[in-house]
């Protein structure tokens, strides 16, 4: 089995890129800039295929990506992230060994302040806590990827109207189509954070479009979710906010949810 990343970047010098990410395997590129383009290099134990595009949004690049997949285990990332030695091999093991498994979640090592998730140990991810999980912990085999139909919102994340949340709806959509997805502890990268495009503090917009979220996420177990949500991170979230604005806002934006989702928006 091969791997083979999938990022998703902005105005990125393709050397820089490869040599920055320490990327050790076919990967496929799409560079969101100002011009098109298209240029590979060679770097330790594979491609890599770099597509410069003048479209915006992380849900479309990330599409985009998939489109050009062609390796056997896929890989999301972001341009922050930095490999360790002999990750592809580390992710092609897990999957040997279970052969169940149509995807698997892999361990980036994040800052405290921005970290959502810490893996443990090996266990199946199910609807509830799928929610904290960013795409750049995302390996699943292509032929599931391609097949299943399963693509990223264009509706979350960074471009789009609603902050983020883009990967979670795309792991809850893999789950509902019945594909079996697991956790591994097993630490890949790390993050080497420059910033984010979306996060501005824990702000009206934020407590909003996360109501959104949760809305297209859980479903009529929104509101009961965003209080459980708001409680287990009060200390870090509501520190300006008193916790029952942060709620009103999450519940503001799970009725925006609701009202698209009525319309027929979900994408």
């Amino acid at each position: 089995m091969k791997v083979q990343v999938l990022a998703s970047v902005m105005h990125e010098n393709p050397e820089e890129l490869v040599k920055r990410m320490h990327l050790q395997s076919d990967a496929v590129v799409i560079n969101q800039c100002d011009v098109e383009g298209y240029q590979e290099i060679s770097c330790v134990g594979g491609k890599v295929e770099f597509y410069s595009c003048t479209e915006r949004g992380v849900g479309r690049s990330r599409n985009a990506a998939i489109a050009k997949a062609t390796g056997d285990i896929c890989l999301f990332s972001d341009s922050d992230i930095v490999y360790e030695d002999g990750y592809a091999e580390k992710i092609v093991r897990e999957f040997e060994q279970n052969p169940k498994a149509d995807m698997i979640l892999f361990h980036i090592e994040v800052d405290e302040e921005r970290r959502t998730y810490h893996i443990t140990d090996r266990k199946r991810v199910r609807w509830y806590n799928c929610g904290r999980y960013g795409a750049v912990s995302f390996a699943l085999r292509r032929e599931v990827l391609q097949s299943s139909g399963v693509t990223f919102s264009l509706l979350f994340g960074g471009g789009a109207k609603y902050s983020n949340g883009e990967d979670s709806l795309f792991l809850k959509e893999l789950m509902d189509k019945g594909y079996r997805v697991y956790t591994a502890p097993v630490t890949i990268g790390r993050e080497v954070a420059n910033g984010s495009s979306w996060f501005a503090g824990y702000n009206e917009k934020f407590f909003v479009d996360r109501g959104v979220l949760y809305r297209f996420l859980y479903g009529v177990f929104a509101s009961l979710l965003s209080l459980r949500f708001l409680i287990a991170h009060k200390d870090k979230m509501c520190n300006q906010v008193a916790l029952m604005q942060a709620y009103r806002w999450m519940k503001r934006g799970i009725k925006e949810g609701k009202d698209l989702q009525t319309k027929g928006i979900t994408e």
